[in-house]
């Protein structure tokens, strides 16, 4: 192993060319990763054997459903090692979500089968309604129109719906799971003949060989494990070794989707939203996707590479339906993709370790994927409000002055951020929630200087430790045995990262849960160190919690170290950097009394860890390829549920021009998580910076994300309770439409009916969006009219510098906030602007959702959820709003929330006089006669002529300004247009 100095390491990752290129040789393919390469040998050995037939199947004597007929359990074995036992369960869930578990029995050692117990919120309920129906062949479980079919031999899992399959487990027969077995005791190939089979394996010689045309001396058991020993005790990379204690313990496993003919899904990686092909005729990708949280420094924008978060979760669709998939496992995984026809999509699972722990999702349309996962990992968190808006990072700013002087240059340009960064350098030798006390002399002093304009700060806390007995948190996590220990079990794992000679906390450690969330406190503990140069108004960036680590394999933790329980590192590895990160939100959280809601970004995270915050897309480069894949990457995170999420602004890496940096503020403003953020060697690009018009351009565009506000944190609130992305792909609002299953350049905001084209390719003027359904579109700027068509249609619209394609659907009502403030505090008491967009048949509706934005009195019932209609009959347009809070009561999709909601709740009160103050209606039929609110007096309002909704032609709609109508929020009203 090469020596390593923290000044050679930060030499090496700040020496940034100006070409740059992922450092491929750091990081395995397949072919360099021992179970990856065994596994898709025996994928192609099965493909090119037509009489291939798994050697798993059901010990039908074993059978066994509990009383309640809740569960299915049964013994497996495999006819090559009769003397192996494997235990299948089957549970299907109360909403139909079908749990398959394979495991081990009584084998030599125990396979890690805890990864569930991290993602999952709670033990899914069981269904009482199943019916179990057994046959000579196989046993069915049916429950409604949907059907899971266990076939005995050899085993093959199948959901049904009405009698067609929509998901099946080893359908090829590729089911595998490498069990545990003594290094001396297991048989070897030599030059001389094979040993004898064991009893039951001349039966499995004739399901693995071609039959006719096998040698006698054929070994069944070479045929499906290879002929060699490949890399099961010991493999080395690069100039590692890895040590392999437990010998092989892969599982392999084929998940077809017989019916569906396009996948989404299994992020993080820099690619498509609907998945290209890695194997069969002509792949797009040459290797399986990865599953393997890693620090990937300065990514490729197009391949299947492993990034910094894992999340095994995948949607299959089609016009009939949505099914879906998730596999609790928590090591390294690798995923191939094929498709049989258009119509169909093949994959191929092989995990490094742990359990088959599968669930089915069934369906069957997007909404409902999204609610079934939800219930099982949980739906994103309702973040405070204020993280919404934007956040200006680099590394490093390099003072409190530095500080000071930027939100002084952001208040004299009038331009509005709500949060300032610090990244590494603010720490004393990277010694994190310790002050570099000579250029952050007065932390608090300067946090209270930005929180009194309503901003906070966010500090990176990294997961490395440095080791040295003058930094509290390294010691107490070293006098507590909560610190990562080597492979040997006894002594702490040292690695390099950027606080030099480091150690990492081992949150699967329960002990040191509490301790960690005291470091937080802004209070001194009567025993432990806290962090008293902080404040509540710092929030926490978790960054390096792959876990990075410059000296490491793939720079990352050796895997053959161990955490607490005894696991290897390779069992729960893509799981580690989630806990972090929950133990972070967690500790911010609970600083207060009572608790407010954190923000804390992460860089890795894990299936649930949407429960805890916002991710961002790691080290992107300044490139328009990088700004392009970057939009795919959020569509993608928001299909496995990380919904808060985007990509930095600019680019991490390189100097953007001005051009490029306008269209990257435009991407990042319909960004979920909105941060400008550049490495150290680049030059400063903070938007006061610009030439004009540059810096106008960018300071409206900042503007127009906190006008939409409102529409953003609706969005957010019903992510938190149903599951559906704030961000919406193309095949989520429109599954039907297969022309656009594979749109992933435009998007919708929650269901505020906003359709956003960012621009991300060079000197572009103009651009063409893809509006799916015969009904009009109106451009969110100049209020004209387009009109889209039954089978889908192309339009081509203006795209210069300045513009970016934004447009609302008829039928929506958009609730804005046009006065400028300087951050997002200062607007709770702001009025609100209505934009009624008629649809064709002159109907229009929206939601509105408030709470006070930072503590957790929404659950309590403390919030204003207002719905806003339009009905246009017989020549008359009423707008009208109700409380939705109130009707949705009896319904509690909230749960405790609704269920405790009282209409003049405290929150309520705070915002009584907030009112409507202009209400814009597009595509009227004409100019109206009056516009009164119901009961009252004559309005006062202006109208232009245009184009009406229910008309024919594109052109200007024609738009009704009503000036101050005098309503406010929280009562229910109605405005009457008579035409």
């Amino acid at each position: 192993m090469q020596p390593w100095t923290l000044v050679g390491v930060l030499s090496l990752l700040l020496a940034v060319p100006d070409a740059l290129a992922v450092k491929s040789h750091d990081f395995k393919t397949c072919s360099q990763a021992g179970f990856c390469r065994r596994g898709r040998a025996l994928s192609a050995r099965a493909a090119e054997t037509k009489a291939w037939k798994s050697p798993y199947s059901v010990d039908v004597s074993s059978i066994a459903i509990t009383p309640d007929k809740a569960v299915f359990t049964a013994g497996v074995h495999s006819s090559l090692y009769p003397d192996i036992h494997f235990g299948l369960e089957l549970r299907v869930h109360e909403d139909g979500v079908v749990r398959v578990r394979l495991d081990e029995v009584n084998g030599l050692r125990k396979r890690y089968d805890e990864a569930a117990s991290w993602a999952l919120i709670a033990e899914p309920k069981i269904s009482q309604d199943i019916t179990w129906t057994a046959g000579k062949k196989d046993i069915r479980a049916k429950y409604g129109n949907n059907e899971v079919v266990v076939a005995f031999e050899p085993l093959t899992v199948s959901l049904l719906r009405g009698g067609k399959p929509q998901v099946v487990l080893n359908g090829r027969g590729l089911l595998h799971m490498e069990h545990f077995r003594n290094k001396k005791v297991e048989e070897t190939k030599t030059e001389e003949a094979a040993p004898a089979p064991e009893e039951g394996a001349e039966d499995a010689a004739e399901q693995v060989v071609l039959q006719a045309e096998a040698e006698p001396e054929v070994n069944p058991r070479a045929w499906f494990e290879g002929e060699t020993e490949d890399d099961w005790w010991e493999e080395r990379f690069s100039t590692w070794t890895d040590s392999k204690p437990k010998g092989p313990e892969s599982l392999s496993i084929d998940i077809s989707f017989p019916s569906h003919g396009t996948i989404y899904g299994i992020p993080q990686h820099a690619t498509r939203l609907a998945l290209p092909t890695t194997a069969g005729d002509s792949p797009t990708f040459t290797d399986p996707y990865r599953l393997y949280n890693a620090d990937v420094f300065e990514y490729l924008a197009s391949s299947p590479m492993s990034l910094y978060g894992s999340i095994p979760v995948l949607h299959a669709h089609s016009a009939d339906s949505t099914v879906g998939i998730f596999h609790a496992v928590g090591s390294e995984t690798w995923i191939d993709v094929s498709h049989a026809s258009d119509k169909s999509t093949e994959t191929h699972w092989i995990s490094e370790s742990g359990i088959l722990d599968l669930f089915l999702m069934p369906g069957p349309t997007p909404a409902d994927i999204f609610a079934q996962y939800s219930r099982l990992t949980g739906t994103p968190v309702l973040p405070p409000h204020w993280s919404l808006g934007y956040h200006q990072c680099r590394w490093n700013y390099i003072s409190s002055e530095d500080i000071r002087t930027v939100q002084k240059r952001f208040d004299e340009e009038d331009m509005p951020v709500d949060v300032f960064w610090l990244d590494i350098e603010y720490a004393d030798e990277h010694k994190y929630f310790m002050w570099d006390e000579k250029n952050f002399p007065d932390p608090v002093e300067m946090t209270n200087d930005v929180a009194a304009n309503g901003r906070k700060m966010v500090v990176i806390v990294d997961p490395h430790l440095k080791r040295t007995s003058n930094y509290p948190a390294f010691q107490e996590a070293s006098d507590r045995k909560v610190l990562v220990k080597q492979p040997n079990g006894e002594g702490e794992y040292e690695g390099w990262c950027w606080s030099g000679s480091s150690s990492w906390i081992d949150f699967f450690d329960p002990n040191s849960w509490d301790w960690w969330k005291g470091l937080f406190k802004t209070t001194a503990l009567k025993s432990g160190w806290s962090w008293t140069s902080s404040t509540t108004d710092i929030h926490i960036w978790n960054d390096m919690n792959e876990p990075s680590v410059f000296n490491g394999p793939e720079i990352s933790m050796p895997r053959d170290n161990i955490h607490y329980g005894g696991w290897e590192h390779r069992d729960v590895h893509n799981i580690n950097g989630m806990l972090f990160s929950n133990l972070s939100s967690k500790a911010v959280q609970e600083r207060t009394d009572p608790p407010q809601r954190p923000f804390v970004l992460t860089r890795s995270f894990f299936a649930g860890s949407q429960r805890f915050g916002a991710m961002w897309t790691g080290d992107n480069l300044g490139t328009w390829e990088h700004m392009a894949v970057g939009v795919q990457m959020v569509l993608a995170n928001g299909i496995a549920g990380m919904s808060f999420a985007g990509s930095d602004v600019g680019g991490f890496f390189g100097n953007p021009e001005p051009e490029m940096l306008i269209r990257w503020y435009q991407v990042g403003i319909f960004n979920p998580f909105l941060r400008a953020h550049a490495h150290i060697d680049t030059k400063r690009r903070e938007p006061f910076l610009l030439e004009q018009p540059y810096k106008g351009i960018v300071k409206d565009l900042l503007r127009l994300r906190y006008t939409m506000l409102p529409v953003w944190y609706t969005a957010f609130r019903e992510t938190s309770v149903t599951g559906v992305p704030v961000l919406r792909p193309h095949y989520v609002v429109f599954p039907k439409d297969p022309k656009g299953f594979a749109v992933d350049d435009q998007y919708f905001i929650g269901a505020s009916g906003i359709l956003v084209k960012p621009i991300t390719t060079k000197g572009a003027t103009e651009t063409t969006v893809y509006l799916a359904e015969d009904e009009v579109y109106y451009d969110y700027f100049s209020h004209h009219v387009y009109r889209g068509a039954a089978k889908g249609k192309e339009i081509s619209v203006k795209a210069e510098l300045h513009q970016v394609p934004v447009f609302v659907r008829g039928g929506s009502i958009v609730p804005t906030r046009e006065r400028p403030r300087r951050s997002s505090p200062l607007m709770k008491l702001d009025p609100f602007t209505l934009r009624v967009a008629l649809s064709k048949a002159g109907s229009a509706r929206g939601e509105l959702y408030l709470d006070d934005g930072v503590t957790y009195s929404h659950e309590k019932g403390q919030f204003v959820w207002r719905e806003f209609t339009a009905q246009t009959a017989k020549k008359t347009v009423r707008i009208t709003t109700k409380d939705l809070g109130a009707e949705k009561k009896e319904e509690a999709v909230d749960g405790v929330a609704l269920a405790s909601y009282n209409p003049t709740n405290v929150y309520a009160e705070t915002i009584k006089d907030v009112r409507v103050e202009k209400i814009v209606v597009e595509g009227l039929s004409g100019k109206p006669a009056s516009v009164k609110v119901e009961g009252g007096k004559e309005l006062v309002w202006e109208y232009a002529p245009g184009i009406a909704a229910g008309g024919k032609g594109e052109g200007v709609a024609g738009v009704l300004t009503i000036k101050d109508p005098k309503v406010l929020v929280v009562k229910d009203w109605t405005i009457v247009i008579q035409l």
